[in-house]
């Protein structure tokens, strides 16, 4: 599973490039990114006056993420449990065709993207009131509880790389092969594995070891017992 970085993630290069490997993915995206409805029909425009058209055009028009998503439903979604509760937000998701295909003329519109993969366009609005966007290829039937876990992964991920650069100088490397800079990143990465499953190992024995309290303790502070 590929989750994009902070930020929104404008290159179709990079999204298909996931998609033709057979990698899930799910990232961010700027608000005004551009999106056709799922059910978007390629035709042939009847030509007003000129030579015919040899081109198929969308039969609608592209239009921004955030608009797509005006007359959508929205749901209260809680993916995970955090230090202070459970995490929620509200989320609306609907399936897109991305306007990342080749560019093309449409009639006094001009240059558009035609209609590229299909996916997940999703919405999230946080309780501070901050909204953003989001692109997923994950599967058609997927819960929309799924689809907001999958892209609520990222802050794991991102956690993950820091610890890797600032415990165990995943970013200290000075070498200029790409043999040495993989056999770098893959030592870091074992290393980062082993720590991990030592603090899961330790939390699983703090978890199943009881609470008791020293009868000692108990004896020498009640009262009376002198």
């Amino acid at each position: 599973m590929a989750s994009g970085k902070p930020g929104a993630v404008q290159s179709a290069t990079f999204r298909q490039a996931l998609s033709t490997r057979g990698l899930c993915w799910a990232v961010g995206i700027p608000r005004h990114q551009k999106v056709y409805p799922a059910d978007v029909q390629l035709i042939f425009p009847v030509a007003g006056r000129g030579r015919p058209r040899v081109r198929h055009v969308p039969d609608v028009k592209s239009m921004a993420a955030h608009a797509m998503l005006e007359g959508a439903k929205w749901r209260q979604v809680s993916w995970r449990k955090g230090t202070k509760g459970q995490l929620t937000a509200r989320f609306a998701a609907m399936r897109v065709r991305i306007a990342d295909g080749a560019p093309q003329r449409i009639g006094s519109a001009g240059a558009q993207h035609m209609p590229g993969e299909e996916a997940w366009l999703v919405g999230e609005h946080r309780s501070n009131g901050e909204r953003k966007y989001y692109l997923s290829n994950l599967p058609g039937d997927i819960p929309i509880k799924a689809l907001a876990g999958a892209i609520k992964a990222r802050w794991i991920c991102e956690q993950a790389h820091q610890q890797l650069k600032e415990e165990l100088g995943l970013d200290h490397f000075e070498g200029r092969s790409w043999t040495g800079l993989h056999r770098h990143a893959l030592m870091s990465m074992m290393a980062y594995a082993f720590l991990q499953s030592r603090r899961l190992a330790q939390a699983g024995r703090k978890k199943k070891s009881p609470r008791s309290t020293s009868p000692t303790y108990i004896a020498s502070s009640a009262p009376g017992h002198h």
